[in-house]
């Protein structure tokens, strides 16, 4: 056996004052091995005390509990997750013991099972009195006869291992398919199909033992001595925890966002957790928010054996002086949720400036205590509540106008699409929101209400303490919008690109806005144009945009009413010609604008373009 001085150890793994691990020697046998001969210790299960859980689909999970120990040391778990490449790492909690090795195997244990089939059933009553009535031949009527049943013969493990080529691997025991009967005249040995039935003189026993191959973990446990001296741990129990990163336990947010009409949103935050993984019974859950590093994305460990591939979720920093498996002390403000089966408290009211949690590196946790949830169920909690301000406004966002040698690579749907976007421009009522809290806003869909009644559902983007987010909410009907551009000048040859003449397009254009509601309102209006912006009125913000690396020229945002994501408003739907980027650029025009009920402002610009 390998050993090792535990002040050889990386820091994060050494024992410290409350004993996280204990782990003195740590040797990792991941080489997927099979038991031989004997059956393996009863296996153990291994509690899951606290989990955190990414929106990917990935978690952290740490079990941690006592465990029966066989008279060598060991500790057979029945558990055998499938981990991210080097995320896996397990010990023991109790003083004066360490682990000295993990073996990942499949040995053959021995499962009783209710007998179903008639063969299981002869199987499992060997010695057994029966009544045997067998099928008889055509034109003769069957004749029962008393017997015994024997058992029937079995090659071995070892004697099918012998006869098979090299490396051929391990093999269960088989038994033969035909029955063995002792009667008066001798053995008779028949095949299953000639018995009609079986009368049993007394009841049959109901079970059934057969050796399976199982995956199984098992924990070699050491006790310390003092000096350098080790010795095995004697029978009896030992505390033992793994921890591990895995896909398969995933939480989904969403908000409700209650509108006071006086600038107080109340926001209130739940999680759907969908597990998929392993079950959990009155456990901590830590929902992070924020975006893991996955350094070792679609890597399985191998100890493993052949389970499916996980990727990695979260660096863990075990060097932080917390108990075992807690490495959110600072995390967020608790919300307790029910206990057995996996019920939730109720939501607390809101209060105006409640904190949302803390800042934990560059991840926010919200802590959930007393989760109860199985694998294969999903359930519904609420995590936090708070109070936070906005402001309504309307959002005007005028895409691009495509370029005559856009046009031509228009198919029809496109350009029924494109029509359908540029005839009507419409406004948005927005609401912005201040994140004056201490936890992000994280990406997620959006109930909107005022006074009890829905308004909209639209999409929370992740928003940082302290700044802004903007939810849409519907169509603003009575906001009328107008938009009129036309050609002022146009300059031909005024330009030469291989012997292609361009000429210079001046145009100029207008979008009048005009306020049917009945009280003031706010606007911001972004106008989208191809070419260079000369003018812009109202204090309009020109802003010209890199046609090289703007990725909103391809998707720009353009709220409900605008182009799809791809859409006829940005190249995502073109293939301009090689002089296109030589001559031309691209520009955003950005005005704000507050309209008293009933008025209506224009607002005006000039640009200019190249084109054939």
């Amino acid at each position: 056996m390998l050993r090792r001085d535990p002040t050889d150890l990386p820091c994060a793994l050494r024992p410290t004052a409350v004993h996280l691990l204990g782990l003195p020697l740590l040797l990792f046998v991941l080489l997927p091995m099979v038991a031989r001969g004997a059956d393996l210790p009863p296996q153990a299960a291994l509690p899951v005390r606290e989990v955190s859980v990414f929106k990917d689909g990935h978690a952290f999970v740490v079990h941690r509990g006592t465990v029966a120990a066989d008279a060598q040391g060991n500790v057979v778990l029945r558990h055998l997750p499938a981990p991210v490449m080097g995320t896996f790492w397990a010990g023991a909690t109790d003083d004066g013991v360490g682990l000295a090795a993990v073996t990942a195997s499949q040995g053959r244990v021995r499962v009783e099972r209710t007998a179903l089939s008639l063969k299981e059933l002869v199987d499992a009553n060997p010695g057994a009195e029966v009544l045997v009535t067998e099928i008889p031949p055509a034109n003769r009527d069957p004749v029962p006869y008393e017997a015994t049943i024997l058992p029937a013969p079995v090659q071995s493990s070892e004697e099918l291992e012998a006869l098979a080529p090299p490396g051929d691997g391990p093999k269960l025991p088989v038994a033969s398919d035909l029955v063995f009967l002792k009667t008066d005249a001798g053995t008779r040995v028949l095949p299953l199909s000639r018995i009609q039935d079986i009368t049993f003189r007394a009841g049959p026993a109901a079970k059934i033992g057969r050796e399976e191959f199982r995956s199984t973990l098992t924990l070699r446990m050491i006790r310390r001595g003092a000096g350098d001296g080790v010795a095995p741990l004697p029978a009896g129990e030992a505390g033992v925890g793994l921890m591990y990163v895995q896909r398969g336990l995933r939480w989904i947010p969403s908000y409700r966002v209650e509108l006071d009409g006086k600038g107080q949103a109340s926001v209130w935050l739940q999680a759907t957790l969908v597990n998929d993984l392993v079950d959990l019974d009155d456990v901590t859950c830590n929902l992070v928010v924020g975006v893991p590093t996955f350094a070792l994305q679609g890597s399985a460990d191998p100890i493993g054996l052949e389970q499916a591939a996980a990727r990695l979720a979260q660096a863990i920093d075990l060097d932080n002086g917390n108990r075992f498996g807690n490495f959110y002390s600072n995390s967020m403000m608790s919300q307790v949720a029910g206990g057995a089966g996996g019920g939730a408290a109720p939501a607390p009211e809101p209060q105006a400036g409640e904190a949302n949690g803390e800042k934990s590196e560059d991840l926010y946790i919200f802590r959930l205590e007393h989760v109860s949830l199985k694998k294969g169920e999903r359930m519904v909690v609420p995590v936090s509540v708070g109070s936070l301000p906005y402001r309504d406004f309307f959002k005007l966002e005028i895409p691009f106008t495509p370029p005559p040698e856009f046009v031509q690579q228009f198919d029809p749907r496109q350009g029924a699409e494109f029509a359908r976007l540029m005839a009507a421009p419409k406004a948005v009522h927005t609401i912005r929101l201040s994140n004056t809290g201490k936890a992000p806003l994280t990406t997620a869909p959006a109930l909107i209400l005022r006074d009890g009644r829905l308004l909209a559902q639209g999409m929370l983007t992740y928003t940082s303490p302290g700044a802004e987010a903007d939810l849409a909410v519907t169509t603003a009907i009575d906001i009328r919008v107008t938009k009129e551009e036309r050609e002022t000048r146009r300059v031909p040859n005024a330009q030469n690109w291989n012997g292609e003449q361009l000429a210079r397009l001046e145009l100029t254009g207008g979008l009048t806005l005009k306020n049917l509601r009945g009280q003031p309102v706010d606007i911001e209006v972004v106008r989208h144009v191809f070419g260079a912006v000369e003018s812009a009125d109202h204090d309009g913000v020109i802003e010209q945009v890199n046609v090289l690396e703007d990725l909103s020229l391809l998707w720009p945002s353009t709220g409900p009413t605008g182009p799809p994501r791809g859409g006829p408003g940005g190249f995502g739907w073109y293939n301009p010609p090689p002089w296109w980027r030589q001559f031309n650029g691209a520009a955003r025009i950005r005005w704000q604008v507050r309209l008293d009920p009933g008025a209506e402002t224009a607002l005006e610009y000039a640009w200019s373009y190249f084109g054939r």
